[in-house]
């Protein structure tokens, strides 16, 4: 736990998928502050995707990664929300491939009536720190305008599709949470989290009611910038690149965290070999400020984000201001 110098900050993290879990699992040990993740639910693959198309229910994928990252013990409970069946003789075709945790947000949104209640009663059982937010409790799907004039379909299609994205958009009208708003509103600091811009971070932001609350509000906001391009959603972006796209969906930005670790050469090479490149700033003025942190890990030769340096880098950031 981080000894801060102050109490009772409020902080809203904006995001999904691992991304905003790394985040989530750092600041969490920062004393004196209330935390709040704002998750999407426009995820369409895996798990996810088979039980929002059978059940007709909202992504849970996002909130059950940021749920896991959110909880204060390493029990077994927790161990199982991350436990995907297993079916090597081809016989399981019901269970296989599905998280457990998925299925019991399922259960519980069945059981309770609300997807919104089911993820309250497990953030019970887990002994989560803070509130974990569906951004909307509507069954969505996150559609993209590519730079060739096509339109994608689908959260986890809108990658694969070769080309750049101008700009990523609802088929139909979504209403916010109302719990979305209000966090955003009461808050102190809002925090962008590091992970898929247009397919994970993006797609909280521009539904009306959340775009209009981070423009309104009185909370610093920050963006922790990706360390690395991601083939299909952008390549060869700069750290400018990345926020000017959070600008053109209605996010402010006032300061922007950035890496400085050194890429040990072999990883980085691996990493251009499968179109992805280091993020760096390459403008000389801007209107937001920029800080430089460590705050990678290399472990099994991946680049990842280490959440105890996210701990070091946004206490130090929260006790300066």
């Amino acid at each position: 736990m981080r000894k801060s110098g102050f109490v009772n900050k409020k902080v809203v993290v904006i995001g999904g998928g691992h991304g905003q879990a790394a985040v989530c699992r750092g600041i969490k040990n920062i004393e004196g502050i209330e935390l709040s993740a704002i998750v999407t639910v426009a995820d369409n693959g895996g798990s996810t995707g088979r039980l929002r198309k059978m059940f007709n229910t909202p992504a849970m994928g996002d909130i059950r990664d940021v749920m896991i990252a959110l909880s204060q013990d390493e029990s077994l409970m927790r161990e199982l929300m991350d436990y995907r069946f297993q079916d090597p003789q081809g016989t399981l075709d019901d269970v296989a491939g599905h998280n457990l945790g998925n299925l019991i947000l399922l259960a519980l949104m069945q059981k309770k009536g609300s997807f919104l209640e089911a993820v309250k009663e497990i953030g019970k059982v887990l002994n989560v720190k803070g509130k974990i937010i569906p951004s909307t409790t509507q069954v969505v799907t996150l559609c993209a305008l590519m730079e060739d004039g096509c339109v994608v379909e689908g959260q986890a299609e809108i990658p694969m599709h070769p080309g750049g994205i101008r700009k990523v958009f609802y088929n139909t009208h979504v209403s916010a949470l109302p719990e979305a708003v209000e966090a955003i509103k009461e808050a102190d600091w809002v925090i962008y989290c590091i992970g898929s811009l247009y397919t994970s971070v993006i797609p909280n932001v521009i539904i009306n009611e959340i775009q209009e609350a981070l423009q309104k509000t009185r909370a610093k906001r920050v963006y922790i910038c990706n360390a690395m391009s991601q083939p299909g959603e952008t390549d060869g972006y700069s750290l400018e690149d990345h926020v000017r796209a959070l600008e053109d969906a209605g996010c402010g930005i006032d300061i922007c965290i950035a890496s400085m670790d050194e890429i040990p050469a072999h990883i980085l090479a691996r990493y251009r070999a499968e179109g992805s490149d280091v993020v760096r700033a390459t403008e000389s003025v801007h209107k937001y400020q920029i800080i430089e942190e460590e705050l990678l890990k290399f472990d099994d030769e991946l680049v990842r984000h280490d959440s105890n340096k996210i701990e070091i880098a946004i206490g130090r950031l929260l006790e300066g201001m």
